[in-house]
């Protein structure tokens, strides 16, 4: 991009990709399905590479991705907007999701459990 006159970073270009729908899993970019562009982070996109959910208290709650995935899956769950989210953090294969108190962590695995069927 450079080369071709473009202004750019990494992190810019990563950037731009998430905000475009690509996701990145397994060391792959995957375009957006017609059906992930209309939903703006589908989770039929991302279900998939979510393997394993654990709670690490009453507010944190833990999800086990596919190596690669764990960044494009939280960018989802922020993108939902879910009242019970307060943030995620989000490693290469591992999401922390945090949640203002016990009851809606209660709310949040119920809805990771159907979505996910984890």
């Amino acid at each position: 991009l450079k080369k071709n006159g473009f202004d750019v970073t990494q992190s810019s270009v990563s950037r731009d990709l998430r905000e475009l729908g690509v996701l990145k899993a397994s060391g792959r970019y995957l375009p957006p399905t017609d059906e992930t562009a209309r939903a703006n982070g589908s989770f039929a996109a991302v279900s998939q590479f979510v393997r394993e959910l654990k709670l690490a208290g009453p507010s944190i709650t833990v999800l086990k991705t596919t190596i690669g995935a764990a960044q494009s899956v939280a960018v989802t769950i922020d993108k939902a907007d879910w009242p019970e989210v307060v943030g995620t953090i989000s490693g290469d294969d591992t999401i922390f999701i945090a949640t203002p108190d016990e009851r809606a962590q209660r709310r949040l695995v119920e809805r990771l459990h159907s979505l996910f069927r984890i």
